[in-house]
């Protein structure tokens, strides 16, 4: 593991060369590509960090994530708005990220845990845009903090009875009393939140709308998904408990899905739309990790990997628009197809990739979860046809409403994507479409649940 962490801590000294680091963790990013093992146990293991193939793909989609955020926060560096700052916060962030995903041991996966919410906060109050972005970062803060404390006092409980926190030595606690359930529910919380799970949402939309570029690249690639990790490594602790709640997680996440989806209708900033469409989601992957099944674990780490990027690159987009409109409003930025032709496929692509067309992974996601969920419960198919069709819906109306109509009076020229823009959303798209043919691979992530 130090041979990918050195290479990002000594990045940090050369902070004031941007190309430098640019071009450092693309090719950090293709030497982990190459490091993947063809067996699902536990691999590069010592100084209590180590691999296996789930920590691979989340790591391995945090250094990709990372290198695209550099790329297209180039304005940063243009606009002299603090670079060398800008850069030491991003390779902090990575480095806890990486720590999160490569850890053996609970206490520390906790602290690495907590540690990635102080760069995303400074990311959102340093570069966001509008006044808003404070209340916007605290109400990130106590939604996380708030629910991370029962996690603590639940860790110091393991420990008090296990005599140890690494992962490898737990064994699962499978008596059902009030003391194992109050145990089970401060345990899953926090992940809960990061997800995250209906009802527990409110923090989302607020920080993606007032957080810069970077910031809503690395909560939609990679933040979110450390909810979903979380809750693999926790539940294993839990597995008899949890599915006599299994219909719990799965109602209020479906019937959430469905009201998001009904919400993401009617929003009218583009990046709102977004980080809402991120909830259905992510509600989904809820549904696949609480019902135990071996599909459903494949299919909610594909949707998280699938989602990160097509969400990303969404996200990327609406900024393309953001920086030449100066609005992220849908009702001023009608017609770009007409203002940014070529910018017309992209937004095609990337939004056919959000409601999981093919051959995106998106939809091998979704059908392993559509599968897992139905051989479940049956009735679980009335709340997934309503979720796929709005899914579609808000989708098309994100894609139409943007590009058709009549465009903006004020707006009389036409403008081009630049080549690092265009570079920056085919390195999106490619893996999330590419990735489907090797879906062999997938199979070995249940190893590690």
């Amino acid at each position: 593991m130090l041979k990918i962490m050195l290479p990002m801590i000594m990045l940090m000294k050369y902070k004031n060369n941007w190309n430098l680091v640019q071009i450092n963790l693309g090719l950090l990013s293709f030497f982990i590509g190459l490091n993947c093992f063809s067996n699902m146990y536990m691999y590069n293991l010592g100084f209590g960090l180590g691999m296996d193939y789930l920590s691979y793909i989340m790591i391995y989609l945090s250094s990709w994530i990372m290198f695209l955020i550099i790329i297209s926060s180039s304005k940063v560096k243009f606009q002299n708005k603090f670079p060398m700052m800008f850069i030491i916060i991003n390779l902090f962030l990575l480095l806890s990220l990486f720590l999160t995903f490569s850890t053996l041991n609970y206490l520390m996966f906790y602290i690495s845990f907590e540690m990635s919410l102080i760069p995303t906060l400074i990311l959102i109050l340093g570069w966001g845009y509008q006044p808003e972005r404070i209340q916007a970062g605290i109400y990130m803060l106590f939604y996380t903090l708030t629910l991370s404390l029962p996690l603590l006092c639940s860790l110091l409980f393991i420990y008090y009875n296990n005599g140890s926190l690494m992962m490898l030595l737990m064994k699962p606690n499978y008596i059902l009393n009030y003391i194992n359930v109050l145990w089970y529910f401060s345990s899953v919380m926090a992940f809960l939140v990061k997800l995250p799970m209906y009802m527990f949402h409110l923090w989302l939309p607020k920080a993606h709308v007032e957080a810069p570029v970077a910031g809503s690249m690395i909560l939609a690639g990679v933040l979110l998904k450390l909810g979903g990790y979380g809750l693999i490594r926790v539940l294993i602790l839990f597995q008899k408990i949890s599915l006599n709640f299994s219909w719990l997680w799965v109602s209020v996440s479906l019937l959430g899905g469905i009201i998001i989806s009904l919400m993401c209708l009617r929003q009218v900033d583009m990046k709102s739309l977004i980080a809402y469409s991120s909830v259905v989601h992510m509600s989904l992957v809820l549904c696949g990790l609480m019902i135990f099944s071996w599909w459903g674990v494949m299919g909610a780490v594909v949707v998280m990997v699938g989602h990160g990027l097509c969400s990303s690159g969404l996200f990327c987009m609406a900024n393309m628009v953001y920086e030449r409109v100066g609005s992220r409003s849908l009702l001023i930025n009608k017609g770009l197809l007409n203002y940014m032709p070529s910018m017309g496929l992209w937004w095609f692509l990337l939004s056919v990739g959000n409601m999981a067309a093919p051959p995106t992974l998106n939809l091998f996601g979704e059908i392993s979860l559509i599968i897992s969920l139905v051989s479940w419960s049956k009735l679980s198919m009335l709340g997934l046809m309503l979720l796929s069709f709005f899914s579609a819906g808000y989708s098309l109306y994100m894609y139409s409403l943007s590009q058709h109509g009549v465009f903006f009076s004020s707006l009389y020229s036409c403008t081009s994507g630049k080549v690092s823009e265009y570079l920056v959303l085919f390195l999106h798209w490619f893996p999330l479409n590419m990735l489907i043919l090797n879906l062999g691979m997938i199979n070995g992530i249940t190893g590690c649940s």
